[in-house]
């Protein structure tokens, strides 16, 4: 790997970690779920009159999920997390914190993740949502980890989840955002490791005078539900296509050379870097400016379009699922979305273990 960097490691409060090692925290299992229902872009490109090539040339989108009328932010989550839990060999039972990114809720509350823990049957797990749109997985790991690192020996694991059904969330005739949303969910299962593995620290932004940028206009306490919200397609994502791709040109490389310089190595010395990937033909084109190779970046929203806080989490399910993923490697998830907001994480990933994504 060519690198010395080691994770911060947090003693655990109530004496030191079993075999006396100092005790970080790792992803122990992953997992994602998908709807059945795959809509080619194909296809959507007629609908919106376009020319049937048209949205995968612009964006590298093939085909993106849509869920089943009833189905709900939840009901994907659980499915995500119950993924992750087999991987991790861990039960819901096991479980102390569920934190869930994401930008469209069953219901404005409860907290999704309340849904969720009662799918699972985690009834030790405090949970709660994290509203950050598409860095809400890198939001909800932040948390995640400061949660496990105040609990005391034996600690329970932690379930950080991203999921989005922005199906519910569009207007059919716009094609700057039909083109690329899509709906799914993944899941992570977070848990102890011993120095020099795990995730390094969480760091995080937001620059809230953007928050036009991207929005839900309509449904929350400025501007309520009415008639007149309905017929003028308020409730659906309204987008700045052009400052988006502004933000995600500027953004995506400051991650990966903060996180690089942060730990003292060259953005050549980590073996992926697993982006949030609202375009995927934009995102892979900035490999160069950020000091990578291609082969580096962990590119999945070709066949799911943009899920949003999953997106992240998905692409990572699935470069451990191609087994793209060594022990000792390092993996830097970036992750920027509306608000703005943006994060990045560094992580060793461990080795294969009782508890482990091996």
């Amino acid at each position: 790997m060519g690198s010395v960097w080691q994770p911060s490691v947090v003693r655990a409060p109530h004496g030191p970690h079993p075999h006396g090692a100092h005790r970080g925290w790792a992803i122990r299992g992953t997992g994602s779920y998908l709807p059945a229902r795959r809509v080619p872009s194909r296809e959507l490109s007629r609908s919106l009159g376009l020319g049937p090539s048209w949205i995968e040339e612009r964006t590298g989108i093939r085909h993106r999920h849509v869920a089943e009328p009833g189905q709900a932010s939840s009901d994907l989550a659980a499915a995500a997390a119950d993924r992750a839990l087999a991987r991790a060999g861990v039960s819901a039972a096991d479980i102390g914190l569920i934190v869930l990114g994401t930008s469209t809720p069953d219901e404005l509350g409860p907290s999704t993740a309340c849904r969720v823990q009662a799918l699972l049957g985690a009834g030790r797990a405090a949970a709660f949502d994290v509203s950050a749109a598409c860095t809400g997985f890198v939001y909800g790991l932040s948390a995640a980890v400061g949660w496990l690192a105040g609990r005391p020996d034996p600690a329970p694991h932690a379930l950080v989840i991203g999921v989005e059904v922005y199906s519910r969330f569009l207007d059919s005739g716009d094609r700057a955002t039909s083109a690329l949303f899509g709906d799914g969910a993944a899941a992570a299962v977070i848990g102890p490791v011993a120095a020099p593995y795990g995730i390094g620290p969480v760091t995080l932004g937001s620059d809230g005078s953007r928050a036009g940028d991207v929005l839900i206009p309509a449904g929350g306490s400025r501007d309520p539900a009415s008639a007149g919200t309905v017929a003028g397609h308020r409730h659906t994502i309204h987008m700045d296509g052009r400052a988006v791709r502004d933000f995600i040109t500027e953004m995506f490389p400051r991650l990966v050379a903060g996180a690089a310089e942060d730990a003292g190595i060259k953005p050549a010395d980590l073996a992926l870097v697993v982006p949030h990937q609202p375009n995927p033909r934009l995102v892979a084109s900035l490999a160069g400016e950020a000091g990578l190779d291609p082969a580096q970046l962990v590119i999945a929203g070709q066949d799911v379009g943009n899920i949003g806080a999953a997106s992240l989490p998905y692409a990572l399910d699935r470069a451990v699922r191609e087994e793209r993923i060594a022990p000792g490697d390092l993996v830097l998830l970036a992750g920027f979305g509306a608000g703005v907001t943006w994060g990045r994480a560094l992580i060793a990933w461990p080795p294969p273990g009782p508890h482990s994504p091996g």
